[in-house]
């Protein structure tokens, strides 16, 4: 029994605890994931998304061998045991080829299922949720279809894992679900979010169930420890619905029906700390977070950049200049948030810096903002922060220096700001310390 099992295991048995699943290649937040793992003594879920990582390198150039090999040389040079990090695989299914039709998507698919098995992910999110090009646009895409698709993708994924399972490689744990919203937040502020309704999960699980069992994937069924479902809870542009357990209490209620299964909630960014220990408590066990986490290392910069802008402006010292390159670079390629933030001018520049939706997040390796990330890192090392603009700019990172646990360094300033966001999700899993 792994990890994953055996959180599930002791959620049936009236333990209120679960994991957060860290969704995100940044490599800054994936320090600060394996820090607070560290200090915590606490497991540590990585989770690349098909868009993101894929047999053809994705938008961060990676395969899913190179995120692992990626990420396995974090967790050496941090310091923390292997056995620990779990690498999952999010919406892998025919996300990033829906324009195609079944036959072609699917296909793509499959490679994609394959190679992130064979590279040694361990816990594999089937999303095969959305339209593909031959799909009727006239009318909702079936359970049926949707199951039939997954369990397909199973199929292949459990091929893998057998050409593999004498090399010591660990079991693949599956989560399905049909209900699965878009990676990375909603595109556009909604009236409401409707919860699942308790008999559209029953007829997901029991439809997926019964497509596992026709394709001879019963012992892959007993490692489906998750399904997606919509709790109620999502973020947009400027604003958040926030988990109300009340709304969501039928939902949950279904939970005692299945006793190998928890929910796995997605767009669970900037929920109150109360309200994510409540989804845990209630069953939402596994909650993925991502944007929040760059958004706490885009302020985190930003701060910095006010810091080196008060101690460094008029000294004929090359300044970062990162907010206005960040900007710059943005409307250059304005592709990853233009049909994510609306309205005037205005609001559209206050967006692309300050937005929930964190757009700026696929900007952040664009040469030109990592080079002005560098320069704001080397200056501020040259010329050492004063407590009195930490505490103007960074205030609970100043308290963990005046403390003594926490250096100067910006870097470990960015970390621990992103660590904020991580402890609200260890709080809520019980697994702060």
């Amino acid at each position: 029994m792994n990890f994953l099992q055996k959180m599930v295991a002791d959620q049936k048995n009236g333990v209120a605890t679960g994991i957060y699943s860290c969704c995100s290649a940044n490599e800054s937040v994936l320090r600060a994931a394996l820090a607070r793992g560290k200090a915590n003594r606490t497991p540590v879920l990585i989770e690349a998304t098909a868009n993101q990582v894929n047999q053809y390198g994705g938008y961060t150039g990676m395969k899913p061998a190179d995120f692992y090999a990626y990420v396995k040389g974090l967790v050496r040079e941090i310091g923390i045991s292997e056995e620990t990090v779990i690498l999952g695989g999010d919406h892998l299914g025919p996300l990033t080829w829906s324009g195609l039709p079944e036959a072609e998507a699917m296909e793509k698919a499959k490679e994609l299922v394959e190679s992130y098995v064979l590279a040694g992910f361990e816990k594999i999110h089937l999303d095969t949720s959305m339209r593909l090009a031959d799909d009727s646009r006239d009318e909702p895409l079936s359970d049926a279809v949707i199951a039939r698709r997954g369990a397909e993708l199973c199929a292949v994924a459990e091929q893998a894992y057998a050409s593999i399972a004498g090399k010591g490689a660990k079991a693949p744990c599956y989560i399905i679900g049909s209900e699965v919203p878009i990676p990375g937040g909603a595109q556009e502020a909604e009236d409401g979010i409707s919860v699942t309704r308790p008999e559209d999960c029953r007829r997901t699980i029991a439809v997926f169930q019964e497509e596992f069992t026709r394709r001879g994937l019963s012992d892959a069924w007993s490692r489906v420890i998750g399904v997606v479902v919509q709790p109620g809870v999502e973020f947009g542009d400027a604003e958040v619905f926030d988990y109300n357990r009340e709304k969501a209490a039928a939902l949950t209620a279904v939970l005692a029906e299945y006793p190998a299964m928890v929910f796995e909630g997605h767009s669970t960014d900037y929920q109150t700390r109360k309200g994510l220990r409540q989804m845990v408590e209630d069953g939402i066990a596994i909650l993925k977070v991502g944007p929040a986490l760059t958004f706490g290392m885009r302020e985190a910069v930003l701060a910095l950049e006010q810091i080196e802008k008060a101690l460094l402006s008029g000294k004929n010292i090359w300044l970062s200049d990162f907010n206005r390159i960040l900007e710059a670079t943005m409307l250059e390629k304005p592709e990853n948030w233009q049909k994510h933030y609306h309205g005037t001018a205005a609001e559209k520049q206050l967006a692309r810096t300050y937005s929930y939706s964190d757009r700026a997040r696929y900007y952040m390796p664009e040469e030109a903002v990592k080079a002005s990330i560098a320069r704001l890192m080397k200056n501020l090392r040259e010329a050492e922060i004063p407590d009195t603009l930490l505490s103007q700019y960074l205030p609970l990172q100043y308290s963990k220096v005046r403390e003594g646990v926490l250096s100067k360094d910006p870097e470990a300033l960015i970390e621990d700001r992103i660590g904020n966001y991580i402890d609200d999700y260890l709080f809520a899993t019980g697994q702060l310390r």
